[in-house]
């Protein structure tokens, strides 16, 4: 025992003459609560879109738009958002966070009231352009507030509270929207802002620290790249928005747009590789995580949002819900994320943040491959467990995507980074919406065509179901027995248009499910940042 005391004791010493382990990165309330009410913000900007979407055709009646017009209510909203959001990176340094975002966030809350005022389309396009542009500065900041206020150890929280607002949000938005237009009225789809819009106001007026405004870089600004990126992508925007319901480049209006998108896009990134200060740093597109983050991204933001527009789609058309019905499927898409979101942080301690990024794809991709076998019957209870997989799916995959695509990114690129990022997500859904449009009504014409050869007065089959439902129409007070075949044919006509329907919006779930396995591809080339080691958490 006494040969043993001078080792131990040297033991000891060696152990106190290590350094002591670094302390857990401490962050203010003060700082929280900023972060907070940005992410409150930015799931109240993303919750509008799907919210109106779900509730349009009672907005369009209300305001005497017709069905092709009154889709610029949601068009001149996204065009102005996809606009702002790469500018409020700069924007934001030139009036400073705190002015910038609290103004915006107050004309979100003023022109959400006007809508519900707005008398008729005119009024209501120009409302919903200003409140799309206001509302979008609220995304990108707080995804910048997210990756320069906090430290990286704390970073997946924050990501963790931007998940809901960017895949919660439009999840949710139709259930919200629905029973609100059902219940109180298609006004109240704006109302609904405006308490936790306050809060919001609240929260960031006490939270941000004020700092000078620098005016001055509006003379150094990348005047020309903010110019024709603005032309470009509102040009993009408008043809993917329109172009379907234009029948694509059959109209000189969508062939015109699309020269004006490409011209410009080709000019702003040119201007951007060549101007000493460029509104948005492109070259971060070559660092490997960011560059398949940012693929990664537009592929999720094109099944997101896609997935959010063929549901409803499928359950109106086919099943005949109402905006509330669709409201409770759509719920089992968002109310488990609610639950599980708040959770990823401590599994990004525990695991390979790509893993998670892996099998949240493969979750989604899952999910939507279940429902590539649709039948007439398919509804409610059909689609509960495709739901709930997608929403696990969809919970594990956006914060510690955002995490690995971002790590890395220095304060001074924050802003382009954050920019760059959402608008992709925003671009991606814009485009999968436009895809899956032009996919449903060319697959429905496929597949009403291989049906209808199938129904051929030479069949059998076909002239013995035309003589069944010539007797129910006779049965059911039809007298002339020409009128009840002519309405046997008819009906027969509608059954095979809803089978064709049914058809092809099964074809667009398996074209989402596609989507996302690239998507999981692109996931793969993701290298694993030290930040973010399993278990560790540290820096």
């Amino acid at each position: 025992m006494t040969a043993l005391r001078p080792t131990l004791n040297a033991a000891a010493s060696a152990d106190l003459s290590k350094p002591a382990a670094p302390a857990a990165p401490t962050v203010s309330a003060r700082t929280w609560i900023a972060v907070i009410g940005a992410n409150l913000g930015a799931f109240m900007a993303v919750l509008n879109i799907q919210i109106v979407n779900a509730s349009l055709a009672d907005v369009q009646g209300a305001i005497g738009a017709g069905i092709d017009d009154g889709g610029w209510i949601s068009t001149s909203y996204l065009i102005a958002e996809i606009i702002v959001i790469p500018l409020s990176g700069w924007l934001a340094q030139v009036f400073s966070v705190r002015k910038y975002l609290l103004v915006n966030a107050f004309l979100f809350l003023v022109f959400s009231a006007a809508c519900a005022l707005a008398q008729d389309l005119p009024q209501m396009i120009v409302l919903r352009a200003v409140q799309g542009f206001s509302g979008g500065v609220l995304i990108p900041l707080a995804f910048t507030l997210i990756i320069t206020l906090l430290p990286r150890a704390k970073q997946p929280i924050g990501l963790a509270l931007f998940a809901i607002s960017a895949t919660f949000a439009p999840a949710i938005g139709p259930t919200i929207g629905g029973y609100l237009t059902e219940n109180w009225g298609w006004q109240y789809i704006f109302y609904v802002n405006l308490v936790p819009g306050a809060i919001m106001i609240g929260m960031l007026y006490f939270s941000l620290d004020s700092s000078p405004m620098k005016l001055s870089l509006l003379r150094q600004g990348d005047w020309l790249g903010i110019i024709t990126m603005s032309i470009g992508l509102a040009a993009l925007q408008t043809v993917l928005e329109e172009g379907n319901k234009d029948d694509w480049f059959g109209s000189d209006f969508i062939v015109r747009l699309s020269v004006i998108a490409a011209v410009a896009l080709t000019a702003f990134l040119v201007i951007e590789f060549t101007v000493e200060k460029p509104l948005l740093n492109l070259r971060l597109l070559v660092r490997r995580n960011f560059g398949f983050g940012m693929l990664a991204n537009f592929l999720l933001g094109v099944a997101l949002y896609g997935s959010v527009f063929i549901l409803p789609q499928y359950l109106s058309r086919v099943q005949g819900y109402n905006s509330e019905q669709i409201g409770m499927v759509l719920a089992w898409t968002g109310l488990p994320q609610l639950v599980l979101i708040p959770l990823v942080p401590r599994l990004m301690q525990r695991l390979d943040p790509r893993i998670m990024i892996g099998v949240g794809f493969a979750l989604f991709a899952g999910s939507n491959f279940m429902n590539i076998f649709m039948t007439n019957d398919y509804g409610t209870d059909q689609l509960f467990w495709p739901n709930v997989v997608r929403a696990v799916g969809q919970a594990l995959v956006m914060a510690p995507l955002s995490a690995v695509a971002t790590a890395g990114i220095e304060a001074e690129n924050a802003g382009s980074a954050s920019g760059l990022f959402n608008m992709m997500r925003n671009l991606g859904g814009a485009v999968g919406i436009a895809i899956l449009q032009t996919v449903l009504t060319k697959r429905e014409q496929y597949h009403s065509n291989v049906l209808s050869s199938s129904v051929s007065m030479l069949e059998q089959a076909t002239r013995t179901r035309i003589d069944q439902l010539t007797q129910y129409f006779m049965s059911h007070g039809v007298a002339n027995q020409a009128d009840a075949t002519s309405r046997a044919l008819v009906a027969i006509g509608k059954i095979v248009q809803k089978q064709a329907f049914i058809l092809a919006f099964s074809d667009t779930f398996y074209l989402l499910g596609v989507a996302l396995i690239v998507a999981l591809a692109a996931g793969l080339f993701l290298k694993k940042p030290g930040h973010l080691a399993g278990g560790g958490g540290a820096h």
